[in-house]
């Protein structure tokens, strides 16, 4: 399938800067506190892919930094808005906790009525587990997010809300396992193997022309990444991807984020959306 995907359209994104950035812990299988991180060069990685979005036309909102939450960077994770209303996370491990809060404090100190703001009951990782397109919300869970997400999101955004069941231990949010390349057209890439059968029959149904990946190209979190509709930001090594991209129109481009994939996120990970 080849096609010419609409224009870009200016997005909106959060990002949090590694500053503390450390892997001190072990919560997801790309963490090994036995690897040094050079922080410098974290920081340094982080600020070319902000300047690339910066470049493109978006805008980057900045969430500050807390001393003793290193994983604060991948700020995907700590909320998921749809139509100007923000859905916070609440974390499945105690290490990445108070982040939850930090997060709604930003969303507060940024005009946010308290009536667009909902502290969640059961666990979700934010954008880690919850992708967007124009028709349906998916919802990832098996690893890190509640089934129970899934139905609170639906409530609260007034969306329907997908469940699919990832059952690969190193693609522990979804937001690893697949990508929205157009959220208006509905059009993603993912990683079959990566979810249940059950799943893989579903994503079938709901998106026959979506891409699929390979595992060389899913092992590297080439799927941790982000389009506007027209340029895809994406791991630099998921070498595979890119020919595939240019078939149906888009335009790839290769960040290294090789640090940061130390804690295990990539370009996803790094940003959240603001969709208004």
């Amino acid at each position: 399938m080849r096609h010419t995907p609409r224009e870009a359209s200016p997005r909106r994104y959060l990002m949090c800067p590694p500053a503390h950035f450390k892997v001190t812990y072990s919560i997801n299988p790309w963490m090994d506190p036995t690897k040094p991180v050079d922080v410098p060069l974290a920081v340094a990685q982080w600020e070319d892919l902000r300047d690339r979005y910066l470049a493109l036309g978006h805008t980057v909102e900045i969430l500050t930094p807390s001393r003793g939450l290193p994983d604060m960077v991948f700020a995907a994770n700590g909320a998921t808005v749809v139509d100007g209303r923000v859905l916070g996370a609440k974390f499945a491990y105690p290490e990445r906790s108070e982040e939850a809060s930090a997060h709604l404090d930003w969303f507060r100190a940024h005009g946010y009525a308290d009536l667009d703001l909902r502290l969640p009951e059961h666990v979700n990782e934010g954008e880690g587990d919850f992708a967007v397109t124009a028709s349906w919300i998916l919802a990832g869970r098996g690893f890190r997010s509640s089934p129970l997400a899934a139905d609170e999101a639906q409530e609260f955004f007034g969306r329907p809300v997908i469940g699919l069941e990832l059952v690969d231990p190193r693609y522990y949010h979804l937001d690893t396992a697949l990508c929205v390349l157009d959220d208006a057209r509905d059009e993603i890439m993912y990683f079959p193997e990566a979810f249940s059968r059950g799943s893989r029959a579903v994503l079938e149904r709901l998106f026959p022309d979506a891409l699929k990946v390979t595992d060389e190209d899913a092992a590297v979190l080439g799927l941790n990444a982000v389009s506007d509709g027209r340029h895809v930001l994406l791991p630099q090594a998921a070498v595979g991807l890119y020919a595939p991209l240019r078939a149906r129109g888009f335009e790839p481009i290769g960040m290294d984020l090789s640090e940061l994939l130390k804690g295990g996120g990539s370009v996803k990970c790094c940003t959240q959306e603001l969709r208004v």
